[in-house]
């Protein structure tokens, strides 16, 4: 049975080229249902002294279970864009690929927390989730997220024009279109 998954989806090393080859790959192993908005924001740990990143949301349909999509999938997606995984937890990466939403899933395991608590921690993955679906009710929450996201502030978040301009003119099968 297919489900609707978020993925937050971000890099800044070589940010656009990276993630442009990320919404290629994920669309070659799962059916992209939609992408949001990109934002520019600073990097969390590090800010002023790494690259900014470039941070959306990509809305997918999967018949994979959870664990299943992280390893077959996103894990692949990083690890065929070169991210290393074994260095620091601030540290500047090619990509970066989180499941945050995955149907009505509520785990908390090692390795595996949905919904992804950066939901309601980080607006740059927030907002861009509310942009794909405004109604949204976190799994297991008995608010909608906009409101649960009111204390959010996108003033570190500056939309990244050109990159959302080429995205607007790619269709799903990559080609460009008027």
């Amino acid at each position: 049975m297919s489900v609707r998954a978020f993925i937050a989806v971000g890099s800044n090393i070589e940010a656009e080229r990276n993630v442009g080859d990320a919404l290629e790959l994920l669309g070659q192993r799962a059916q992209v249902v939609a992408v949001s908005r990109f934002y520019w924001t600073p990097a969390l740990g590090a800010p002023g002294s790494s690259p900014d990143f470039l941070n959306g949301v990509v809305e997918i349909e999967t018949e994979l279970e959870p664990r299943e999509l992280k390893r077959s999938v996103l894990l692949e997606v990083e690890a065929e864009l070169g991210r290393e995984h074994d260095i620091e937890k601030y540290a500047p990466r090619t990509i970066d690929l989180d499941l945050v939403l995955h149907g009505e899933v509520v785990c908390k395991e090692a390795g595996l927390v949905l919904p992804a608590p950066e939901i309601l921690e980080r607006p740059f993955v927030a907002l861009p989730l509310l942009e794909l679906e405004p109604k949204l009710v976190l799994p297991g929450a008995d608010r909608p997220l906009s409101e649960l996201a009111r204390g959010l502030s996108s003033s570190e978040m500056a939309p990244a024009e050109l990159f959302n301009a080429r995205l607007r003119r790619v269709d799903r099968s990559g080609k460009e279109s008027a």
